[in-house]
């Protein structure tokens, strides 16, 4: 069986996070994942402004256990953290 495209280097958006097609396959999987929010679409909506917070907030605990990430500004964790204007 293939791996999903989430996994793969084909559903990852190279700047972070995930792309549509990324995003596509975990929602065939079942999860509801929608994609980042920008600090200035937060600002329109109480409702994006939680979930940029939340993510915000786990990925800065992230950013604590795994130092070596939190150092390299090529890491995954970093890219998705500069996706979302953390």
């Amino acid at each position: 069986m293939k791996t999903p495209a989430w996994q793969r280097k084909e559903g990852k958006n190279p700047e972070g996070g995930l792309n549509e097609k990324g995003r596509a396959s975990l929602r065939a999987q079942g999860k509801d994942i929608k994609p980042p929010v920008k600090a200035s679409e937060a600002a329109k909506s109480p409702e994006k402004a939680k979930r940029r917070v939340a993510f915000c907030k786990r990925s800065a605990g992230q950013m604590k256990m795994w130092p070596e990430a939190a150092k390299n500004p090529d890491s995954r964790l970093r890219k998705a953290r500069r996706q979302w204007d953390c």
